[in-house]
């Protein structure tokens, strides 16, 4: 499914967006169209399509590449583009030196493919999906023929369990068997174990909202705590932490709580925890109350 469609036009941003906005782009459009949620022939198509941007955009090496030269700079047919002729620095052969297990992961998944008998792993340029380079570099299908991929099983985990890494025991064709889930990972992350993936999908949080790496929650607070200021409790991930509330706050008011947030699942350090201070109005006043308030109004 070779296309030309724009990448930053695939993942709905500018071209001046974030990677954190890019991310999001992704991570909303990855849920909407991930095969296990939908089963149409287009969302498969859609999803192969954002995944093979994703992976592009959010790498800044190829981005830069791809600002600049655009799809050329991911064919191996031109000569002109940053890898000289071949593409990725001399693209040759259907495993271009990638035969046998890759030591990284570009993407949420991993494949398999039987070629004389024997299973081969390989990861290619970092796309999702093995399948769309090919028909990009051949100008058809996979040049194996016939497509075997990994079964898949589906696995809900709480928000904490994937916040903090699980090990869940799971039945899988009759066996019982324990696995070992990373801290970090969300709903569309895929876990290689044995010979079968497992796609995660995790339960939303009542406290708190994710933002790729980042958390979001709120902190209720009175008018008096508002206008006076105060030190209040917060929950975070790791439990209750004391936060200064500066006199005049206003509702709305965001702030950031450094390295609070969620760890990364390869262990490159964590997000941030940004806290939104709510005001909130009292609906039942008293006369007194009501009295006391309007003469605060009229001082």
């Amino acid at each position: 499914m070779a296309t030309n469609k724009d990448f930053y036009e695939t993942l709905g941003v500018s071209k001046t967006a974030s990677a954190d906005e890019i991310k999001r782009a992704y991570r909303r459009l990855a849920l909407e169209y991930h095969p296990d949620r939908n089963k149409s022939k287009e969302g498969t198509e859609k999803f192969k399509e954002i995944s093979a941007a994703y992976e592009v955009l959010s790498d800044a090496q190829k981005k830069a590449q791809y600002d600049q030269f655009g799809h050329a700079a991911f064919d191996p047919t031109a000569g002109s583009g940053p890898f000289g002729q071949g593409g990725f620095g001399g693209f040759g052969g259907p495993f271009g030196g990638a035969q046998g297990e890759q030591g990284g992961q570009g993407g949420p998944f991993r494949y398999t493919y039987s070629t004389g008998g024997q299973n081969v792993e390989f990861d290619l340029g970092g796309f999702s999906d093995p399948f769309e380079i090919f028909e990009q570099f051949f100008g058809g299908g996979s040049p194996f023929g016939g497509r075997q991929r990994r079964s898949t099983y589906g696995l809900q985990i709480s928000f904490m369990e994937a916040v903090k890494g699980v090990e869940k025991e799971v039945e899988i064709e009759g066996k019982k068997m324990k696995i070992k889930i990373p801290g970090g990972v969300d709903s569309g992350s895929r876990i290689r174990f044995g010979n079968f993936d497992i796609s995660l999908d995790v339960a939303p949080d009542k406290k708190f909202r994710r933002e790729g790496y980042d958390l979001v929650s709120d902190a209720p607070i009175s008018i008096t705590q508002a206008a006076l200021g105060d030190t209040i409790d917060v929950e975070t991930i790791d439990g209750k932490v004391s936060l200064r509330i500066q006199g005049g706050t206003q509702s709305g008011t965001t702030v950031r709580l450094r390295g609070k947030g969620v760890p990364h699942p390869q262990g490159r350090g964590r997000g941030d925890h940004y806290v939104r201070v709510t005001v909130a109005i009292p609906k039942n006043l008293s006369r007194k109350q009501k009295d006391l308030l309007k003469e605060f109004e009229k001082s």
